[in-house]
């Protein structure tokens, strides 16, 4: 019975590391080579959360669905890919990818609730955004 319930505890602990090993974040490197030239579409919790392009020497447009895009930049950070957006220099957006099964996964590093994120579409298209009050 021991052997048995021994043999159990180490297939548990075999399916719990297995989900943990496929999140090995991704360097720097690994992740300009993924993302620049590609327009990113990303969900949160089943639902549309914000696109992100990318473009060469780590600039970046993101925009929130329905929101205007806000312009940045990426840098690494150990594990970390940070993003800072010019109309908030000060703030730093920390994340860790890795790829899954379907494209990026992403978890913020900051405080608040966790956030996790997933690639749900990707483009080599420019991400369109309209100026500020467009519209009749």
């Amino acid at each position: 019975m021991t052997v048995i319930r021994h043999l159990g505890c180490l297939g548990l602990a075999a399916l719990l590391a297995g989900p943990l090993a496929a999140q090995e974040p991704m360097s720097a490197e690994e992740f300009e080579s993924y993302v620049t030239g590609r327009t990113l579409t990303f969900g949160f919790q089943g639902a549309p959360y914000g696109v992100e392009e990318f473009r060469p020497s780590r600039r970046t447009t993101w925009q929130f669905l329905g929101e205007e895009c806000r312009e940045g930049r990426w840098f690494d950070r150990d594990e970390q890919i940070c993003f800072i957006y010019d109309d908030h220099p000060g703030e730093e957006h920390c994340w860790i990818f890795w790829r899954g099964e379907a494209g990026l996964n992403a978890r913020f590093m900051g405080e608040g609730a966790a956030t996790e994120l997933y690639e749900v579409r990707q483009s080599d298209r420019p991400l369109i955004c309209p100026g500020p009050e467009v519209g009749a």
